[in-house]
Parts: C-alpha cells; structure tokens; sequence
C-alpha cells in the first residue's frame, strides 16, 4: 500500500492512449451489424468513437453505430458525412452498415496505469 501523506512513495498513474482504425463495408442486400472493438468493464476510463461514412456510400440510409458505456453513445451518419462522440467506460463499438454502404471508423481509447 503506498503512503501519499508522507512523501509520496508511489509514482503517479499513467495515462495510455490508444488508437485504433479501419474500413467498413456492405455488398450484400441487408444491413449489417459488427462489433468492431470490444473490452472488459473498467479497462478504459475513456474513449472517443469517429464513422465516416462515404460519399459514394447510397444516400437514402445513414451508418449508425452504438458505445455501450456510461453514458450509452450512438452515432449516425449520411453520406459524405461523419460524427464522432466521447464517452465513458466504454465497453464495446457495434456499427451497423446499410447495403451498398462504406466509410471507416476511428477508436482513441484512453487507459490509466499504475505504475
């Protein structure tokens, strides 16, 4: 157990941060529902969630996706478009992607770590 009242034997915390990115894409004829990232409770303290969605994606339905974390997070986006949103706790990234629908999606992730 460290002693922070009486000098501060223990080093301070590190903050880590990650990134993560990649494609998306739907040929078939349905939509289509990943979960592109996923951590157990407690592993970050915080995250910020990015899709963009195409320009040559179909225009009629956006990409969504959800954030299970605290708050729960969601994202939608039309074509040529993108939205990004920063949660808490975040345990898991799900984008669910319209036929003929493509972009990319970006994870920074954020973990704090005692030294």
């Amino acid at each position: 157990m460290c002693d922070s009242f009486n000098g501060g034997l223990c080093p301070p915390a590190q903050i880590f941060q990650e990134s993560l990115c990649g494609n998306f894409n739907n040929p078939t004829a349905a939509a289509v529902t990943t979960t592109v990232w996923s951590a157990p409770a407690g592993a970050y303290f915080s995250g910020t969630f990015e899709i963009f969605n195409s320009a040559s994606s179909p225009v009629a339905t956006p990409v969504t996706a959800t954030m299970s974390s605290t708050p729960a997070g969601a994202l939608s986006a039309t074509s040529g478009n993108s939205d990004a949103q920063s949660v808490d706790q975040p345990t898991d990234f799900a984008i669910t992607v319209p036929p003929g629908a493509n972009g990319k999606f970006s994870i920074i992730l954020y973990k704090r770590v005692l030294a």
